[in-house]
């Protein structure tokens, strides 16, 4: 037992996953982020909020090793958030529509890269879809499903990694309202599961509920903490326009 694993299990806090000291994020001479300092535990649910042009997806991409960091530090726990341990949940599916794929298919394309884990994909594949309300459609056309069930289908290619951290990017956008609850229930099954989530969104009603932490990114600033705290912010409802505290 490592001796983060010792603390939480003493009722010390959880490993972390993943945490930015001091860290500037940009694409070039002038930063995007400033300074951010952010720590993400085992367990937690965050929601990441801000604007549209924000920062939201250049941090993401800093997050997922696809931009690194200007300034300041990013440290990673290595066995629960490199990158085979992240699944990333996109907005929408990025391969073309030409192509022929079946549910199966596309689920197990998030194994590729783990070449190890081979003898595990039918395990894997049908927990992955059993999570997702998709079990029965395996051999399905995934272009005949609705917008709804290929969002899901999203997040169980996900799930096939056995992920450590959860990452969905704006995943509702463009739902329907009842498609856009049947996946966010899934979301919320997956917390109640005790997995580590990082939601990404610009809509403040549909963190209030189900976030344990918040985000928010505002004039290139990070600001984070606990659901309760962050909901008394002034900030939040400079952003939104609302009094968030009365959306809890």
């Amino acid at each position: 037992m490592t001796t983060a694993h010792a603390a939480h299990e003493a009722g010390g806090p959880a490993p972390f996953l993943f945490r930015l000291r001091a860290a500037s994020v940009g694409y070039g001479a002038e930063p995007v982020l400033r300074a951010v300092e952010w720590e993400v535990h085992e367990g937690e649910t965050w929601f990441l909020l801000g604007r549209n042009g924000s920062g939201k997806t250049t941090l993401l991409r800093a997050l997922l090793g696809l931009l690194p960091i200007a300034a300041g530090t990013l440290e990673r726990d290595p066995t629960r958030a490199s990158r085979a341990r992240i699944g990333f949940v996109p907005q929408r599916c990025e391969i073309s529509p030409s192509l022929p794929t079946t549910v199966r298919e596309f689920v197990l394309l998030g194994l590729v890269g783990l070449p190890s884990v081979r003898s595990e994909r039918a395990e894997r594949l049908g927990a992955a879809l059993a999570r997702t309300g998709l079990a029965g459609l395996a051999e399905h056309s995934y272009w005949s499903l609705s917008g709804g069930q290929r969002q899901r289908a999203l997040v169980a290619r996900a799930l096939v990694r056995d992920p450590a951290l959860l990452i969905f990017d704006e995943p509702t956008e463009g739902l329907d309202p009842p498609s856009e609850t049947a996946f966010l229930d899934v979301v919320d099954g997956l917390r109640r599961e005790g997995a580590t989530v990082l939601f990404v969104t610009h809509r403040l009603a549909i963190a209030a509920g189900r976030a344990s932490h918040l985000a928010l990114l505002a004039e290139g600033r990070l600001l984070s903490g606990p659901i309760d705290a962050m909901l008394r912010r002034p900030e939040l409802t400079e952003v939104f326009g609302v009094h968030a505290a009365k959306l809890s």
